[in-house]
């Protein structure tokens, strides 16, 4: 044999001897095993084969590869399959006429390589190698709360960044205000470890420490998982968080609240500022203008000094100092000028001014302030400015000229800040009546309130004709108003009552009247009449007698009012007016009943409708006679109201909305 048919032998079996597997008696190795990817809780399908494989899979076996050994799981004989006992018994079928292995409800712990293997040796051999992930839950952050001080000479904790329930283990990567932090000496140290967890899955839990600097006090920090997925590769991020960073102040300063021009009246806050954290203790004094002396002042909870409201002695140099508790260090302090403007002491004169009707008068105000005044004259009642100045000049004085008189005093220059002083001018003359008649609808046998007002200078008295409980109140310097609480009687229906008012100067009256109101008659007693809302007109026509008097037509309306005038003539003999409202009640109870009688006959045909208005009546033989109303009354004429309209006048027939019946026949 030569040389090179020798080393061809020698090549060819060693090539031979590399393709056995290990461990496996048979088994023909695959330098690369399928790979299938899978999510945990979903089915693998395991392939006996590639696709395009036309090998015979009515014999085959599955082996479970785990650290180089195998294990029977799965027979399949005849393209019946069978599990073994043990992890997979239960989880395992067979799919595509016995080609393929389902793995149901995928673990963690079905990560590996899975065999199938012919009957025949060295014969539909494939290996598959299995993947299994699951995206971690949602991250959670928590960021140190105590805080970190720039003074710290090794990195301290800033955060700390929780995945749980993932697999294989997600890549950490830490951020701060979104660019990536990377290991640095002395600087910046990201500590991560994780946790096997029962089910397989991993919980990564990493730490980031760094040594921060004043200007991270507003840094945003968070965290990012990097993991993969059948689909593809995937990132998750926690939210953004921000640690305490505590330095020492460098810089203190004085705020006052409001800005701008302040006023007597407002309500001032002086604080103290600092440029350090946690901020400093502070002290705020104030300098006496006068006598230099300066005396620490009291602030509330939050360091703040409060001057509410603030007045013209809160005015002086305000000095701000703070104490750095870490360091124990002074701190430099701020000073602030404080100005509170003010007007004052607002005098008028003279301060209680009188006068005669016809006069004049003249009312000086004056004020004090530390910026400059206009003054300004206005009337109480109106609100009128009668002048602008310190000087009201008030000629030919009338009644109505008395009363109040405002002076304004202001500065323009800082709005809002103004006083007034009001006085009240007093003019001399006898009472007069803010009403001087009145009417009062009432009911009788009520209590009632009557109201009587006057003015006068000197103030006027009120007194009442009537008797009853008065009371007064003040309705200013010059003015009284009393009330009178009073019984509604028939004899204070019939007389009113009368105010007086009266002071040294003259005296002065206003009468009240007092009416029934809507819907109430007066005689003797009180009386109710519930009328008819339309109107019912009654003809009276002439008996078989020879009486000449002619028809008397009268209207009862509901509106019609207790007080109206009657345009009847009062008859020769008086009788009782009793008898007349009877006499008006019984009239309308027979016509009641006629017009039931008279709806009767209609019902049932006997009474034949026309055009007209007016319709002839025939009556049964038995009751054929004539009717004839007789009114007879003695009665006021306003008392005769009760049978006319609430206008007295009579309607018309053919008035719409009237009913006339005629008796003639």
């Amino acid at each position: 044999m030569g040389l090179p048919a020798l080393l061809c032998a020698v090549l060819l079996a060693a090539c031979c001897c590399c393709r056995r597997a290990a461990g496996v008696p048979g088994e023909v190795e695959q330098l690369e095993p399928e790979l299938v990817e899978v999510e945990v809780g979903s089915t693998a399908l395991l392939k006996c084969g590639p696709s395009h494989s036309q090998g015979n899979f009515s014999h085959v076996d599955w082996f479970s590869v785990y650290k180089e050994k195998p294990t029977l799981i799965f027979r399949v004989r005849q393209s019946h399959g069978q599990s073994e006992p043990g992890e997979y018994q239960h989880r395992l079928s067979l799919q595509d006429k016995g080609t393929t292995l389902a793995l149901a409800h995928v673990t963690p712990h079905d990560e590996r390589i899975y065999l199938c293997q012919g009957k025949r040796p060295r014969s539909q051999e494939h290996r598959i190698q299995l993947r299994v992930y699951k995206a971690p839950e949602e991250l959670s952050i928590q960021a140190n709360a105590l805080g970190i001080s720039v003074n710290s000479k090794e990195p301290e904790e800033v955060a700390t960044c929780v995945g749980k329930n993932g697999f294989p283990i997600p890549q950490v990567i830490w951020y701060k205000n979104g660019r990536p932090l990377k290991e640095q000496k002395n600087r910046v140290h990201i500590q991560s470890s994780q946790i096997v967890e029962s089910n397989g899955l991993y919980t990564l839990r990493s730490v980031l420490k760094a040594q921060l600097l004043k200007e991270d006090k507003d840094a945003q920090f968070y965290c990012e998982l990097n993991y993969r997925l059948p689909s593809g590769n995937h990132m998750k991020e926690s939210k953004e968080v921000t640690v305490p960073v505590f330095y020492p102040a460098e810089k203190v300063w004085l705020e006052v609240e409001p800005v701008g021009m302040l006023k007597e009246g407002d309500r001032v806050e002086i604080r103290c500022l600092a440029d350090g954290n946690p901020p400093p203790h502070f002290s705020i004094s104030k300098q006496n203008p006068s006598t230099r002396e300066v005396v620490e002042e009291t602030v509330n909870d939050d360091g703040v000094l409060v001057l509410e409201p603030a007045q013209k002695e809160h005015s002086g140099l305000y000095e701000c100092q703070g104490l750095d508790l870490e360091t124990t260090a002074s701190l430099l302090s701020d000073q602030r000028e404080l100005l509170v403007n003010y007007v004052s002491d607002v005098r008028v004169s003279p301060m209680a001014p009188e006068s005669q009707e016809g006069s004049s008068l003249t009312l000086t105000c004056e004020a004090e302030s530390n910026q400059a005044l206009e003054f300004q004259w206005l009337r109480e009642k109106t609100g009128e400015v009668l002048e602008k100045g310190p000087v009201l000049q008030l000629n030919n004085l009338k009644r109505d000229a008395g009363g109040g008189y405002c002076c304004m005093a202001s500065v323009p220059s800082v709005p809002g800040l103004n006083r007034t002083q009001l006085v009240n001018v007093a003019i001399f003359g006898s009472p007069w009546m803010v009403v001087k008649k009145r009417k009062v609808w009432v009911q009788e046998n009520t209590m009632v309130n009557l109201t009587c007002e006057a003015a006068g200078y000197p103030r006027p008295t009120i007194s009442w004709s009537i008797g009853g409980v008065a009371s007064e109140q003040d309705q200013g310097p010059q003015s009284v108003l009393s009330i009178m609480n009073v019984l509604v009687t028939p004899e204070l229906l019939g007389t009113g009552a009368e105010c007086v008012a009266s002071n040294s100067l003259g005296k002065n009256t206003t009468v009240i009247f007092l009416e029934l109101g809507k819907g109430l008659a007066r005689h003797g007693h009180q009386l109710l009449l519930f009328l008819s809302p339309v109107p019912i007109h009654l003809i009276a026509l002439p008996a078989a007698s020879n009486r000449t008097t002619g028809p008397i037509t009268s209207t009862v309306s509901p509106h019609a009012r207790a007080n109206s005038t009657s345009t009847e003539k009062k008859l020769p003999e008086p009788q009782s007016k009793g008898v007349v409202i009877v006499a008006v009640t019984v009239c309308l109870l027979v016509l009641a009943v006629l017009g039931a009688v008279l709806y009767f006959f209609y019902k049932k045909g006997k009474l034949p409708c026309g055009r007209s208005g007016k319709q002839e009546i025939t009556l049964p033989p038995s009751h054929k006679s004539e009717f004839v109303v007789e009114v007879k009354s003695d009665k006021l004429p306003e008392e005769m109201g009760l049978l006319q309209g609430s206008n007295g006048d009579k309607r018309a027939p053919g008035d719409q909305g009237e009913k006339y019946i005629d008796l003639r026949h």
